[in-house]
């Protein structure tokens, strides 16, 4: 069936169904004395103005079936008895173009209170199937009609606000990404001050003592002896007070982590396959060790799909949980019928055991590499 017909079905049918009431008016004349030029252009200006009333507005539509109803009272008067279920046509036609409610239709069950040449039955039959037909469409098709519409109307909105999110959650991590850049950069030139002030300072006074102790060294031994053990107290101290600097702006490991995941995203994206990083879950509490080991398998996982899978997505997951952290890496691509243990997946394998937790592979549709890390 064609979308054009699928479109004007009701139209084409009303239009068959008329002609078939013409054609039982024709034959009913026919019984009786013939059909006469005036009968036939009142017919055919009854057809023309129902079908070309479908163009226009509703106002005017209804000036087309008050047109084709004056047709139907010059049949009338003409005598012809055989056309009057177009009377009935009409009256459905206007509650039609008038969107009357459902009571309005079984009214037309008291026309056959009037005495008419159509047996009674008969009457009874194409009233019954004209107010079926024209309520079917108005109360049954037009509404599921009209909620296919909502339905695809709300299929689009929740399709955009779909999109509308991912395209949120992907600038805000670009945004924190950028954040986590900018405040490491910030933090290793706080370092770099930090590390001028103390250590320049260290070590030019060192520099200058040593050089002292060395012009006295022969006049005065003892004297070179103190400033030389005295540089060496100094540089100590400078070294712990380093070290602590540097324990105390060492970025965190969870920072660095997600930073070069989401690099890893980024250069995937580059290269035409869609790769999309999720965390759920407090990602602090994964230990460092655990992280080495997320850091490592995602580099592994990524570059197998890359590599063998053809694949257009990949999505990697971290799922925090309360003593474990659920790890996934998924690809859309062929996927192979069994996995064999290369020195990559050799390497996961080690790097998962190494730590105590576990790691599977599906291998059906695309790829998948799940691990169950423990955190605690």
């Amino acid at each position: 069936m064609s979308k054009r017909f699928r479109e004007n079905y009701f139209i084409i049918i009303r239009l068959v169904l008329n002609l078939m009431l013409c054609v039982y008016g024709f034959l009913d004349m026919n019984n009786n004395a013939g059909v006469s030029t005036k009968v036939l252009l009142l017919v055919a200006a009854y057809i023309s103005l129902l079908s070309i009333k479908e163009h226009f507005a509703d106002v005017n539509r209804l000036l087309f079936i008050a047109g084709a109803a004056i047709m139907y009272v010059g049949l009338l008067k003409a005598g012809v008895g055989g056309f009057i279920f177009l009377g009935y046509v009409i009256y459905y036609e206007f509650l039609h173009d008038l969107k009357a409610k459902a009571g309005w239709y079984p009214l037309l069950y008291l026309a056959l209170v009037v005495d008419t040449p159509i047996p009674f039955f008969t009457n009874v039959l194409v009233i019954t199937m004209l107010a079926l037909f024209y309520m079917q469409h108005e109360f049954v098709v037009d509404f599921y009609r009209n909620q296919t519409l909502e339905d695809t109307v709300t299929e689009q909105k929740l399709k955009r606000d779909i999109l509308d999110k991912e395209s949120e959650t992907k600038e805000m991590l670009k945004k924190n990404l950028v954040m986590s850049e900018n405040k490491i950069l910030e933090e290793r030139a706080m370092l770099s001050q930090t590390l001028h002030d103390k250590l320049g300072h260290n070590i030019n006074g060192s520099i200058y003592q040593l050089e002292a102790s060395k012009v006295i060294m022969d006049k005065d031994p003892d004297k070179a002896r103190s400033m030389i053990q005295a540089v060496i107290d100094q540089l100590r101290t400078g070294m712990d007070e380093i070290r602590a600097i540097l324990r105390k702006e060492r970025p965190e490991k969870r920072q660095m982590s997600l930073i070069q995941l989401n690099e890893l995203c980024e250069d995937c994206n580059q290269k035409g396959v869609i790769t999309e990083l999720s965390t759920e879950g407090d990602l602090s509490v994964i230990p460092n060790d655990i992280w080495e080991v997320v850091l490592d398998n995602a580099f592994e996982a990524v570059t197998n799909s890359m590599r063998y899978a053809r694949c257009s997505h990949i999505n990697i997951s971290i799922l925090v949980m309360n003593k474990m952290i659920r790890f996934i890496v998924t690809d859309d691509g062929i996927g192979c019928d069994s996995v064999t243990d290369g020195m990559g997946i050799s390497g996961m394998r080690k790097r998962v055991r190494s730590v105590g937790g576990t790691i599977d592979f599906e291998t059906e549709a695309g790829f998948k590499v799940s691990m169950l890390l423990p955190i605690a």
